[in-house]
């Protein structure tokens, strides 16, 4: 019975991730914002070459080589966006293993739950304030909250103290005066 259980699990978290997968690739924002999927290395490297606001990236391979890649700051904000979501998608598998889990008692799955929960209402807390913070004519925002401090980047022209203490002020309203929030501004376009 418990292998059918984790079959369906399995099953149904790989569903998941492959109607993730398609509805990103397909995703208008996509196509329309990164197009360097489709094209070819030749139209990759104009691209790169006369993208704005791009950053330079220096990794080290296994072999021990350098490669300098270069990264507009839209790319930036999306991976870290990404990574946020992988790391939370990945937390969120393993309490939900645990919650399925019949061999626990039910005060550790039920502690489980509340931190999926709590998981769950950080993200929509983290979407709303980017939403309230883009509405304020800013071009990109990235939020992050990780239980000891809010980040919060934004990409704009111009910024000042004043704007950084609306913005703090926003997030106090939304999340409490618990966590301590540091803003960044990053230059735009």
């Amino acid at each position: 019975m418990l292998l059918k259980k984790q079959t369906v699990w399995l099953l149904t978290m790989l569903s998941l991730v492959v109607v993730l997968s398609v509805y990103y690739i397909t995703s208008p924002e996509q196509q329309n914002g990164n197009q360097l999927a489709g094209g070819t290395e030749e139209q990759q490297e104009n691209t790169a070459e006369n993208a704005e606001g791009q950053e330079t990236a220096t990794n080290e391979t296994a072999d021990g080589e350098t490669v300098i890649s270069e990264i507009s700051s839209d790319e930036v904000f999306e991976a870290l966006r990404m990574q946020l979501d992988d790391q939370r998608s990945m937390r969120k598998g393993e309490l939900q293993a645990i919650i399925a889990s019949t061999d626990l008692p039910a005060p550790e799955r039920s502690k489980a739950y509340d931190e999926m929960k709590e998981l769950n209402q950080i993200a929509t807390k983290e979407n709303t304030l980017e939403m309230l913070i883009k509405a304020m004519n800013y071009e990109d925002v990235l939020v992050r909250a990780d239980g000891e401090k809010v980040r919060i980047t934004i990409k704009s022209k111009e910024h000042s103290a004043k704007a950084a203490n609306e913005i703090i002020q926003l997030v106090r309203t939304e999340l409490g005066d618990m966590q301590p929030v540091a803003v960044e501004f990053q230059p735009g376009k």
